[in-house]
């Protein structure tokens, strides 16, 4: 559950997870010493392989990585010496403007599984009062409980629709 709380805290989760991800990207091109820049090939290469991360890492439904147009346009805005090539800090930096609205969609997923779905777990429980059988065993659960048990089911299901 902690990590759960981890990935609300927002901006600085964010920011360690991409420079995670991107040092390990950098790093798998740049194992030159001479070689400092990343060239436009090896750059979308890179993203793909970011996408790739974010994919297994993060809940969610599957990000697709943008096309090399696009990446060919915002390299003009990160490459600060218009050499046609990315060092580190203006990879993390082209990563971070990349991914951002893929983390606005994963935290908005995670509030939702996480707010509404307690919610709506106390608003059913009194609905199975009538139920047969059913009704009884879920009112003798603590609320903390049964709240609990329709939440894990909730994200079991999320899961399970993003799996198909």
């Amino acid at each position: 559950m902690g990590q759960v709380f981890d990935k609300l805290r927002g901006k600085e989760w964010r920011e360690k997870q991409i420079r995670k991800i991107t040092d390990k990207v950098y790093d798998h091109f740049i194992n030159d010493p001479e070689r400092v820049k990343l060239t436009f090939e090896d750059l979308y290469i890179a993203v793909l392989l970011v996408y790739n991360d974010l994919n297994k890492r993060l809940p969610g439904p599957h990000f697709d990585p943008p096309t090399k147009a696009q990446v060919r346009e915002m390299i003009q805005e990160f490459d600060m010496n218009h050499d046609g090539k990315i060092d580190r800090e203006e990879f993390v930096k082209f990563i971070l403007r990349l991914t951002g609205d893929t983390f606005i969609v994963v935290s908005q997923g995670l509030i939702i599984t996480l707010v509404v779905a307690p919610t709506v777990a106390m608003a059913t429980k009194r609905a199975t009062e009538g139920v047969p059988g059913v009704g009884k065993v879920v009112q003798k659960l603590p609320n903390s409980v049964y709240a609990s048990i329709i939440t894990v089911a909730a994200v079991m299901l999320q899961n399970t629709i993003q799996d198909a």
